[in-house]
């Protein structure tokens, strides 16, 4: 029991729209976390694909 409130906690964390690049706050985050694997918005996405370093 404590476990899954614990496991709840952390997928709320993840799923919580912050882009860890511009910190903007956008729906793309979420999407882009499970299509992609990385928590960034759409703009932070289009400028690492564009100049990647």
């Amino acid at each position: 029991m404590i476990d899954d409130k614990e496991k709840n906690k952390k997928i709320e964390k993840e799923l919580d729209n912050i882009c860890e690049e511009c910190k903007y706050i956008d729906e793309s985050v979420t999407e882009n976390l499970i299509l992609l694997g990385y928590k960034l918005c759409n703009s932070c996405k289009t400028s690492k694909t564009l100049f990647p370093l």
